[in-house]
Order: C-alpha cells, then structure tokens, then sequence
C-alpha cells in the first residue's frame, strides 16, 4: 500500500445522480483533500444493457455544479487511463483465468432456461430463490462437471458461458471496515458471482477489484448495501495474490426515507414533493424529467452542506460549513454507522443559512431565471440586487426570490382584496386619495412613514388598519419587506397608479 492517498468514485452512467451517489463522492473527495490525496473518478459502464446516452456527462456537470471535480477521470486522464471500464475491456479477462487455472472460479454454459429450471428444481419454502452456490453448481453444466475437453469443445464450438467464482464452503471472510469494525461473512451464505459475462466484459465484482489494484486505490468508500458483496471482493483480492495491496474499506451509512424506513429512492421524493437527484435529469428513453436540487433552488455550497451532515459531524454545535471547512474537519471517525434520515425542511434551512451569507450579486444572477419563469423581466440587474437584499432573509430556495419579489418589478395581477373589504370604510378610501395627492417627492422610507402615520392621526384613524391594504395594494397579498421600502424601491409614480386600481376595484 502506497502511502499517498488515492480514492475512488464509480459511478455507473444508467440515470440519474442521486443525492446518495453525491455524498459518496464528497465524502471520497474531502478525505482525499484532508490528506493531501488524489480523488479519481472512474466510469464503471460494464453493463452496457443499462447504459443511457448522456448519463456519463451528466455525473460529471453534477459534480462541477457541486465544486467537486475529480483529480483524475475520462475527462482528465492521468497516469492510469483509460477510466472508462468500457475501454479496459481485454485486460479483464486474464484474471478471469487466472483463477480458472487456480481452481477458484469455472466456466458456467447454463442458458437461461437451465437457471429457471434450476430455481424451480431447488425452490422450498425455506429456500424461495435458490441461488447458483455451493448446494447447486454440481447440478448445473460448467467446467466443474464436465472433463476438460468437453469444456474446450463447447468454448471451440461459440457456446455461450460466463466465468463465475467458485465461493469456498465453511470459511469465515473478515475485514476490519474503518467505519463499523470487525466484519465477518461466512461463504456458504454467498452464491457464485458472475465475474466475466458471455460477452467478455467484467461484472462489478471483478472489474472494481481488478481497477482498484492497477490504479493503485488506497481507500475504497462505499454505501452498506455493497457490504454484502465485500466477501466476494476481498477473496477476489486474495486470489489473485494481492492482498497486501488491499484497500482500506470504509462502508458509509444509507440515507433513509424521512419516516426512517427503508432506503431513500427516487419514488420517494415524486411521493413527497422533493428532489433526490443532484441535477435535473430527463430520461432519453422515456422523455421523464426528474427535478434536481440545482433546479429546485438550492446553492451548491448549502447542498455539500447538507450531504455532509447526512451521517457525519464535526463533534461540536457547528452546523453551517463551507466546502474548506470540511475539509479541514472531515474524518472517518464521526462518520454514523447508523442509517441518517433525509428531512427536506432541514434542507431548506441549510440553504437559507447559505443564502444569507451569499453575496447578493451571485444570489441576483442565479434567481434571474426564477423571475424570467414567472414571466417577470429585470434589465437592471443593479436593481435586482437591491431586491435580493431586501427579501433575502424571508427566501429557503433560490426560486422564493422571484415568489417575494417579482412585485417589485411588475405590478401584481392579482390582489387579496378579501382581506381588506370587511374592515374597509369609505374614510379609508379618503385618507389614500388625500396621502396620495400627498405624495411629491421620493423621502426616504423612514420619512414617508412618518409622514403616513402623521397623516392617519390627523384623519382619525389607526396607522395599524392601513398598512395592511396599503400593503395588499403594492404588493397583492399580505407579505414581502417593509412597505416604504418598496415604495422607495418601485418610486412615486408606479405606487400611485397601483393604489389607484385598488381603490377602484374596492369603491
């Protein structure tokens, strides 16, 4: 084992990027950054039945969206390429034979038809899936059957076959995983693996194996639901003779449902009304768009944020960091074992922490689209920083700017007119004639509300029962900043002609 640290992210382009799938790379990559590492990002693209155009690109404008681009990858190769699983195609299948040759993995003919009346032959009610293992492979027809020329005469004639382990029997597998400890597995509970398929390319049990050991990968991270298939993996390391050179395993905890139970999935968050992908993705197959965090309004920076504390702290109150700041603070040893639950409103929190503490300029560039979605057009983007300013502190998402401030841009289409009619008087109607023929010249806020509240005692009336319709009158319901501030923000002219439509509508 190399001292220099070198980790790994594996994604499979088959869709999209889900937001287990980020936490994975950043907890890869801020363990890298802490140790002065190298983060690489391999292409596991072996099952080309699931592969989907496109999916490749979109992992990595995910992970630039995010800010943590890989060291080494398919886009920028170092001294271990090609990345892509695809292009490593012929060096697979010599270690597929090596342990052929040792007797630690045989060829397979079954067709498929064999295997279904394999599962149907062995079915019980204690034994419902009958797997391809220890109680059955003696059964079947592969190279631990048949002699060694009938093997050669179906492999000389095309027949089909795939290579599969061959998992001993009563033996005991441990590994020291840095996050849960001392793992055991025994090998009569694992069937007999797929490593190279009939079409030559490697399953993942190989191909990880065989990239970890030539790309010289020092720590492997990965979520529990691989762990499994760890047996597999590390007697692969063993037999092939390399397990000195074995990577330190980290198995991180699953992100759950908000009720806890079960894995997080896609269905759950079409179920629930939240994004669980990093970025949008739309399926090229089925034309299905899928919102993504990045579209949904949140900051890259508040979503890091958010995936970190997802199973890991910093061991203090400290909830708010920056990508620096993980990785200064980032190690295993606070990662959970446990499951951690996704909660949406905790989400949205983290990304109205960051919303505060980022800079209005990049805060008004990015919520521009929002304001162009609802149909709002800002030219002055001047003016639209001003604006962000004024109601950032009341916005969870990047898309609640335009929901609290596209009013100040475009007079309201629609106004609360239900909430003013009960209490509304014909004196009212009078005071905002006579305040607006008032109004000739733009003071600043804290002046025009003196004035206002000079004007309504003068009238007999409570500046209380005013400033609500003044308020549905500028803005059409009852919220945004401080009325005088949107006055002086829209100007003279704009608030009298939209106190103007309203008094109509209510006289």
């Amino acid at each position: 084992m190399e001292n220099h640290v070198r980790v790994r992210f594996a994604p499979s382009p088959t869709g999209g990027l889900h937001l287990g799938g980020v936490r994975t790379v950043l907890f890869n990559y801020l363990f890298a950054k802490k140790h002065k590492g190298t983060f690489v990002l391999r292409v596991e693209d072996t099952d080309q039945t699931r592969f989907v155009e496109g999916a490749e690109q979109y992992i990595f404008d995910c992970l630039n969206w995010a800010g943590l681009n890989p060291d080494e990858s398919p886009l920028n190769p170092g001294a271990y390429a090609p990345y892509r699983q695809s292009e490593r195609k012929p060096m697979y299948r010599q270690y597929a034979e090596q342990l052929i040759a040792q007797c630690n993995a045989y060829y397979a003919f079954d067709t498929p038809e064999e295997l279904e009346q394999m599962r149907e032959q062995y079915k019980t009610p204690e034994n419902p899936s009958p797997q391809y293992d220890h109680r059955t492979r003696g059964q079947m027809r592969n190279s631990l059957n048949l002699s060694p020329a009938e093997v050669q005469e179906l492999i000389d004639a095309g027949t089909p076959y795939v290579i599969r382990i061959k998992m001993p029997e009563n033996e005991t597998v441990q590994f020291t995983d840095l996050i849960r400890g001392s793992i055991s597995n025994e090998t009569q509970l694992v069937d007999d693996k797929v490593l190279l398929k009939s079409d030559g390319m490697p399953t993942y049990h190989l191909a990880v194996v065989v990239d970890d050991y030539l790309m010289k990968i020092t720590h492997a991270f990965r979520g529990e639901e691989w762990l499994p298939s760890a047996p597999i993996h590390i007697l692969l390391w063993k037999y092939l003779g390399w397990e000195n050179e074995m990577p330190h395993w980290a198995h991180l905890p699953l992100i759950l449902k908000p009720d806890g139970n079960g894995k997080l999935s896609k269905r759950d968050g079409e179920r629930l009304g939240f994004p669980v992908f990093a970025m949008e993705w739309k399926d090229p197959k089925t034309g299905d768009i899928v919102e993504g965090f990045k579209e949904k309004g949140f900051l890259p920076e508040a979503f890091i944020n958010i995936l970190a504390m997802l199973g890991w702290n910093a061991g203090t109150e400290q909830e708010i960091f920056s990508l620096e700041e993980l990785c200064d603070l980032f190690s295993l040893e606070r990662v959970h074992k446990g499951g951690a639950k996704f909660d949406y409103e905790k989400a949205k929190w983290y990304n109205q922490q960051h919303i505060q503490r980022a800079d209005n300029a990049r805060l008004a560039q990015l919520s521009k689209p929002y304001f162009e979605a609802k149909g709002v057009t800002v030219a002055d983007d001047q003016k639209l920083e001003q604006a962000v300013a004024m109601v950032k502190e009341r916005c969870h998402l990047l898309s609640d700017f335009a929901e609290q401030a596209s009013f100040l841009f475009a007079a309201p289409v629609t106004h609360d007119l239900d909430a003013v009619k009960p209490k509304w008087t014909a004196e009212k109607s009078a005071f905002f004639t006579k305040w607006m023929d008032g109004l000739a010249q733009l003071d600043e806020p804290a002046a025009m509300e003196a004035a206002f509240g000079a004007l309504a005692a003068e009238e007999g009336l409570k500046k209380g029962e005013l400033m609500m319709p003044l308020r549905i009158m500028l803005v059409g319901g009852k919220f945004g900043p401080g009325v005088f501030d949107i006055i002086h923000f829209i100007g003279l002219e704009e608030t009298k002609t939209r106190v103007q439509h309203v008094l109509a509508a209510l006289a």
